[in-house]
């Protein structure tokens, strides 16, 4: 018998486990891990699992492409309303809208296909120190923490499924200014299930992490800053090959602009291997208020 999972790896996957209501009718509830609002990466992974539970052809996910239209409420549990678009002759497609307290507050598309061969190339893994050759972050000292808000401090000192490792770690809490890259290791924190859909639907909810955060490195502020608003708008995610998301994986992000209070970034993920097994791209707001008190954490970061 396999010894139980840590708390936080299983309420993740219990997370991303909807419950049926209907065929095409799904409800996931929402968990606080000290953002304002629900976290751009659970809607993500859970209209992904919901997307996946009407697959009834052996097919499998390669892209999904969503827009973020209203903050999620953490008190509440989220709908997902699944279209079986199209089931074609080797590709299917679903949309998903989620809605709660009666709006839509998030769609997308999802596309799937049957395994097929064909030609191949990727762009090669960048040259960083293995994961094991990295120190985990040091943990922020209890007086800085309670320096800062409450939010703030619950989503510092919350241990995560996900272990992050940055190859080129920034102080989130006085950031310098950069250029727009960063490679982080990452994986969840236990071994789970060989499902491939379990570990697509995890790698979404993974890839929202750190990816917008590059379009603030060249101007030296962070969303841990008071007057920082940010919060997805889109995000798409292209899925390469065979993956865990239980093994490490290097995001490699780079934002190539920033205008109009919007920032655009896009990663590549990489097994341990140097195999491209994933690529995303996100926009989302980047907003630098007046008034220090009327910024927040991000739902999505």
């Amino acid at each position: 018998m396999s010894p139980p999972l840590q708390p936080v790896v299983s309420e993740l996957i219990e997370l991303l486990s909807l419950e049926r209501l209907e065929d095409n009718l799904f409800r996931g509830q929402s968990r606080d891990i000290g953002t304002k609002y629900v976290f751009g990466g659970q809607v993500l992974g859970q209209a992904l699992s919901a997307a996946q539970a009407t697959m009834e052809q052996p097919r499998d996910a390669h892209s999904l492409h969503a827009y973020f239209l209203r903050a999620g409420d953490i008190e509440h549990p989220i709908v997902y309303h699944v279209d079986r678009t199209r089931d074609g002759g080797t590709f299917s497609v679903r949309r998903v809208t989620a809605i709660q307290h009666g709006q839509v507050i998030f769609f997308c598309a999802a596309s799937f296909q049957e395994h097929e061969d064909g030609g191949e190339h990727q762009l090669s893994m960048p040259e960083v120190p293995k994961p094991e050759d990295i120190e985990p972050a040091p943990a922020i000292p209890p007086e800085v923490l309670a320096t800062l808000p409450t939010k703030v401090q619950r989503w510092l000192d919350r241990m995560g499924p996900f272990e992050f490792r940055h190859v080129y770690p920034r102080d989130e809490l006085n950031p310098p200014k950069r250029p727009p890259f960063q490679q982080v290791w990452f994986r969840l924190a236990e071994k789970v299930g060989d499902a491939p859909e379990l570990h697509r639907a995890l790698l979404a909810y993974a890839s929202d992490f750190h990816l917008l955060g590059t379009a603030t490195f060249p101007h030296g502020i962070s969303y841990y800053q008071p007057n920082v608003q940010m919060a997805s708008l889109d995000h798409a995610l292209w899925f390469h090959r065979p993956f865990r998301a239980d093994d490490w994986l290097l995001y490699s992000i780079d934002s190539p602009s920033a205008q109009g209070s919007r920032g655009l970034a896009r990663g590549l993920i990489y097994d341990r291997h140097g195999q491209l097994v994933a690529s995303t791209a996100q926009e989302g707001l980047i907003r630098v208020t007046a008034d220090k008190s009327s910024a927040h954490v991000p739902a999505s970061k």
